[in-house]
């Protein structure tokens, strides 16, 4: 599936500002685990931060699959600052846009996407992982305001978030029809943050604990109406598991660059390392899987565009393309042998970072089971 010279265009602009711009940074954000402030700055003054959304809304005013390359691209040279980039938007921007009345729109969405605000999304709790209608976290309605208690877990920018929806139930008996989505924001008493963790990648992108302690919002944050929160996370999770298929394909484009810019520059045995076939077996390998996973995100977005039913290739989507970026990032080690484990070289970091993406917006296993739902008709 080739892009158009519209989309071509843009995803070589984007390319061309994650060069130059974010890549010089990648390698520091990881080693210092710190996040990339000024590269949230630079893509918020080339309107990278709310793609998808109309002008109308701070947004660029394209479509999904313009913003599907962007993360692509983004992802290929810094996987902590395309991570960023998925969740502010696809999860941060995205639930309100699609569930928010208008002025929830023009109080949330159009600072986050201007880049004023960080957004996040607290769905994940300690006992309602993959299963998300297990929802613990409470919202009782008392007069205007609910009162909210409960924690959520491993939430991306969850500590420097301003904006955050979330997910909480007026019951937990009652399963997904008891689920409501909010909106909170930071300094609200009785809302903090919690642990911070320390991750095996993605190490420049914040992921912390959201606490809830008889925490107060008002009615009018509430999304849509009660009921309606499982709805919206997963019509949330459909879009964003196009992004974070996107991202996995960008952070194996990265590898497979880095892997032949390596074989292309030793020499082993009086030979150039590319010259030997095993190795040029294995470009091939990683190649063509990577053009497959750019192909199912490709056709995702295309269909979300279209206004189309995009449930199961979004699902498709993301399996295959996380599942190769982990068999790409690895066989990019074996290229480049010893060196392959040292932090001079980018491949280990690349190999860190995609193994998020075979558990965010759903594991493998869950895509497994929706891919599988649709085709038999479950």
């Amino acid at each position: 599936m080739i892009l158009d010279e519209e989309h071509r265009s843009f995803k070589e602009k984007v390319g061309r500002f994650a060069n130059k711009v974010v890549a010089p940074r990648a390698g520091e954000l990881d080693r210092e685990c710190e996040f990339p402030w000024d590269l949230v700055k630079k893509m918020a003054e080339w309107d990278l931060l709310a793609i998808f959304l109309p002008k109308r809304y701070g947004g660029a005013g394209l479509d999904t699959l313009s913003y599907a390359t962007a993360v692509e691209e983004i992802g290929r040279v810094c996987g902590s600052t395309g991570i960023f980039l998925a969740a502010h938007s696809s999860l941060g921007i995205y639930p309100i846009y699609i569930a928010g009345n208008e002025m929830q729109k023009d109080k949330w969405v159009v600072p986050l996407a201007r880049g004023e605000k960080i957004g996040s999304f607290g769905l994940t709790e300690p006992m309602a992982g993959s299963d998300a209608s297990a929802t613990q976290t409470t919202a009782k309605l008392a007069g205007d305001e609910y009162i909210v208690n409960g924690t959520k877990c491993f939430i991306t920018s969850g500590e420097i978030a301003d904006i955050i929806v979330f997910t909480a139930t007026k019951d937990p008996s009652l399963g997904y029809s008891g689920i409501s989505a909010f909106v909170v924001e930071k300094g609200t008493p009785g809302f903090s943050a919690g642990k911070e963790e320390d991750k095996l990648g993605l190490r420049g992108s914040v992921t912390s604990e959201l606490i809830f302690e008889e925490c107060a919002i008002p009615k009018e944050n509430l999304l849509s109406k009660e009921s309606d929160g499982f709805t919206i996370f997963m019509e949330t999770l459909d879009s964003g598991r196009i992004s974070i298929g996107a991202l996995a394909l960008g952070i194996a484009q990265g590898a497979l660059d880095a892997s032949i810019k390596f074989a292309k520059s030793v020499i082993k045995a009086g030979k150039p390392l590319y010259k030997r076939q095993s190795i040029q077996s294995m470009i091939a390998d990683m190649a063509t899987e990577i053009e497959a996973a750019r192909l199912l995100i490709y056709q995702a977005a295309m269909l979300k565009d279209a206004g189309k039913t995009f449930t199961k290739e979004a699902a498709m989507a993301k399996y295959y393309a996380s599942t190769i970026g982990m068999k790409v990032t690895n066989t990019a080690i074996e290229i480049h042998g010893i060196l392959g484990l040292s932090k001079e070289y980018p491949v280990e970091r690349f190999m860190r970072d995609e193994k998020l993406m075979e558990i965010g917006e759903g594991t493998s296993e869950i895509q497994k089971i929706v891919i599988s739902r649709k085709i038999l008709g479950k």
